[in-house]
């Protein structure tokens, strides 16, 4: 019973710090609201967001047992990150829009409808739950992954600007919350990933102590690489001489389990 209880609490306290690390974008699309366009902004990281999202509820609501908490973060997980790529969608240059859809369907709905069919047509028994788990680790430790480019921005220019050490902080303690549910839980599926979170969130707090006191401007070469930080790091799309966007890979994003 005093495992249920602790599991519990680490599940609420899990739910409440990634519930502000989902809502830490809004400033960004508070802005391309009012400009009526979406600037050097990427739609990648939201697109992977609502992929991992969506695969953990999958993955909860096939799990049932000890589910509750994975499936309310999750939910709104999915919602918010389709309000912003819909709000993204609205307002961004044909280009940039017609890239989003096309990763969309590829993505979120292809890509989905792929493992729902592996799941239930390919898998039979037991065997669903623990390798559905496993799509879902690959998928968080690639969203875990992403920040190196942006800790390799921090080393490049010396300067934390572009790293909050709030962002960082609660994507620290984030991984600390679901990776001690995971392992109270008995779920090495919820728990490992956030161990690659919690390492790298922890790199990040050290690279803010050392270059906190670095270069507080930009300069234009910086801005040519990097713009603007939320929980989903994302990166310009240089314009062509006709001023159309050209847009390029993704670099950078963060996502809570």
């Amino acid at each position: 019973m005093g495992t249920h209880i602790l599991a519990f609490v680490f599940g609420i306290l899990g739910n409440a710090i990634s519930f502000l690390v989902y809502m830490a974008p809004l400033p960004t699309f508070h802005r391309i609201y009012k400009k009526k366009a979406t600037e050097g902004f990427h739609s990648l990281p939201y697109l992977v967001a609502l992929l991992s999202s969506t695969l953990w509820l999958y993955y909860a609501l096939l799990k049932r047992h000890d589910a509750v908490l994975l499936i309310s973060i999750n939910s709104f997980g999915c919602v918010i990150e389709l309000i912003y790529i819909v709000t993204f969608i609205t307002y961004a240059h044909k280009d940039a829009r017609n890239l989003t859809i096309k990763l969309f369907v590829v993505m979120n709905m292809g890509g989905f409808a792929l493992v729902l069919c592996v799941i239930n047509f390919a898998i039979h028994g037991s065997s669903r739950l623990k390798v559905l788990g496993w799509i879902c680790v690959l998928v968080s430790a690639f969203v875990f992954l992403a920040p190196l480019s942006i800790m390799a921005q921090v080393c490049k220019t010396k300067s934390v600007q572009f790293m909050p050490f709030g962002l960082s902080l609660f994507l620290t303690l984030s991984a600390i919350m679901w990776f001690a549910y995971g392992v109270l839980i008995r779920d090495m599926c919820v728990a490992i990933p956030n161990v690659v979170g919690f390492m790298l969130g922890i790199l990040q707090m050290v690279l803010y102590g050392i270059y906190r006191n670095g270069k507080q401007g930009v300069t234009e070469q910086a801005l040519e690489t990097v713009r603007v930080v939320n929980p989903s790091e994302v990166f310009p799309i240089p314009e062509d001489d006709n001023g159309n966007g050209v847009v390029h890979e993704e670099k950078n994003m963060n996502c809570p389990v």
